[in-house]
Order: structure tokens, then C-alpha cells, then sequence
């Protein structure tokens, strides 16, 4: 389908059928629209989830301490991923959303951003640290990219602690990522992070940031799940918080936080999927555990994971 905007560009419109209704999507604006009074007969639902993400690869250039990402050489064949994109793509998937490690190490990053965009109507999103995004990078995404997060884990001093790098550098980076396209941060909460909040919002609203994304550390090699007490503090923070910039959880520690979402009769393997970067997918990045694509499509795949889930809840 597609809908003429007021300056006579047309903008496509991918159409995805599940549970909650018709949704209509456009990833160049980012505007969603769920026409829940069309009921949807369950042959037309969507094979493929809503997002999918990709680890690219296991490289990554920094060691933080609270990452839970694997650490190996492990990458995916550019083909492959190529392949998974046309599949997602025809069956119901709205955007892809790259990751790793670190995204923009991997060896053909930009030309798959690219690809994607051009040779499908899947929004391209990534997750970076943002170090190595310079101007020349900037110049070869803008216009195959529909969203970037930026890992900020703490500002000034914490963050240089954390990431051994420069703070005035990732701002100077983020400076350069709004040029791209519209960018959200992601924000580690920790016991050191949480009294950073206040500072956060204000750099990120200052930058022109759209969304913080507020995740609570989960436990890794080099440190414990976030405790109790950071975790009642972010709570507060939240409660209190009168700003503008929006707020968003991951899912996984969404209990306890007043929360919106408009697709609730789509969870699970409808809403999201993940595929590690030995090829493993998964149903999210936290699982430990999945379902090996090998040499076949990956929605088979998808139907190996729905199965071997449903036989767990049994």
C-alpha cells in the first residue's frame, strides 16, 4: 500500500496482520498505526515477529565489565544475513535492528544497512558505542538507517570508567549520529550509574535525543544482576520524573514500572527474535539457549523454537 505525504513523496506503508489487528508502519517517519476494529482472520497473521535482531558479530573494541555479550571471533556470513532479510521481510517483519558486539566492526556493516534498505521495506536500526561512527560512515548510512542507539552507561568520570573512553568524545560522536538519523541512548542502570540520571536526560534532551533506555544490569562475567535497593531507586526516579525526553524498559524488567504498550496481545516469538552471531536464534538476547538456523530458513527455525517453547510450558 502506499500514501501520497503533502509534497507528493511517496511513502510505502508495510502492512503486517497478527492478533492485535492491521498494522500499518512507515519507517522513514517511524509513525505506527493499529487499526484493531478489522478483525483478522488467524490464516493472515504474520509468520515472522515484529523485530528481529542481529549480532553481527562478537568483536567489540571495548570490555565493560556488565556486558553480557559472548566474546569470540564468531561473525555471520553476509549472504546469510542477506538471505534471513528477504525471508523476514515477505513475512510480516517490520525492522531489523544490528548489534553485536560491536555493529560497525563488522567488515561489510555499511553495505548492509544499505542493501537492507534498499532491497527491502524492513526498518534498519543499531546498537553502538558509537567510537568508531565518523564522518565519513555518517556520509555512507544517511539514508539507510531509519534509527541508532548509542550505549551511554553514566556520564563524565563514570562512563570513562566504564568504557575507557573519552566522554567529551561519544558526545562529539552523538553530535554526528543525530545527522544520520533519529537516535536513541542506552543507559546501563547500576549502583554507580543511577545518581546519573538527572545529567543523562539533560545531555541526552540537549543532543536531541529521542528516547532513553533505561536497562537494569543483568548479571554478567564481571559483575552481579542490579540489586534491590537500585532497583527500588530507579522506580522513584521514574515516578518522579516530569521531563520530556521519553522513557522506555526493556521487558524483562518492566514489572514494577508503569508501562504502555500497544500490541499486548502480541508477545513472545510475535513480537520479537533474536539471532546470535554464531547463528543461533533465540528469543532473546538474554537467552542463554536456542535453536541452531544451519544451512535452512530461518522461519523454520522460528517454528523449531515456537515448538520446543510451547513442550517447556507443558
Amino acid at each position: 500500500m502506499t500514501f501520497l505525504t503533502n509534497n507528493h513523496q511517496a511513502e510505502l506503508w508495510k502492512l503486517r496482520c497478527g492478533p492485535a489487528g492491521l498494522h500499518a508502519f512507515n519507517r522513514t517517519t517511524g509513525l505506527n498505526v493499529l487499526i484493531d476494529e478489522i478483525p483478522v482472520s488467524t490464516f493472515l497473521y504474520s509468520r515472522a515477529p515484529r523485530q528481529v535482531s542481529i549480532a553481527l558479530t562478537n568483536q567489540c573494541d571495548l570490555a565493560c565489565t556488565h556486558c553480557y555479550a559472548p566474546k569470540s571471533h564468531h561473525e555471520l556470513r553476509y549472504d546469510t544475513v542477506t538471505s534471513w532479510l528477504v525471508e523476514l521481510d515477505a513475512s510480516g517483519t517490520l525492522g531489523v535492528s544490528f548489534g553485536g558486539g560491536e555493529p560497525t566492526l563488522y567488515p561489510r556493516f555499511v553495505e548492509l544497512c544499505q542493501h537492507t534498505a534498499c532491497k527491502t521495506q524492513l526498518s534498519v536500526t543499531f546498537t553502538t558505542h558509537g567510537h568508531h561512527i565518523d564522518d565519513a560512515m555518517a556520509d555512507e548510512l544517511r539514508g539507510s538507517v531509519h534509527f541508532i542507539r548509542v550505549s551511554m552507561d553514566g556520564v563524565g568520570h563514570n562512563y570513562e570508567s566504564i568504557r575507557r573512553r573519552p566522554f567529551h568524545d561519544l558526545v562529539a560522536r552523538m553530535k554526528l549520529v543525530r545527522t544520520i538519523a533519529s537516535f536513541g541512548i542506552n543507559f546501563v542502570v547500576n549502583e554507580r550509574t543511577l545518581p546519573d540520571l538527572n545529567e543523562a536526560v539533560a545531555i541526552a534532551a540537549d543532543l536531541g535525543c529521542s528516547e532513553l533506555l533505561l536497562l537494569p544490569q543483568m548479571a554478567a562475567r564481571g559483575c552481579s544482576r542490579v540489586d534491590y535497593d537500585t532497583l527500588q531507586g530507579l522506580r522513584g526516579w521514574v515516578e518522579a520524573y516530569r521531563g520530556s525526553l521519553k522513557l522506555c524498559i526493556n521487558e524483562r524488567d518492566a514489572e514494577g514500572f508503569h508501562t504502555c504498550d500497544p500490541v499486548a496481545t502480541e508477545r513472545g516469538l510475535r513480537a520479537y527474535a533474536h539471532v546470535d552471531a554464531k547463528g543461533v536464534l533465540k528469543p532473546s538476547s538474554y537467552h542463554t539457549t536456542g535453536v541452531p538456523i544451519g544451512t535452512g530458513d530461518l522461519l523454520n527455525a522460528l517454528d523449531r523454537l515456537a515448538h520446543n517453547h510451547s513442550e517447556n510450558e507443558t
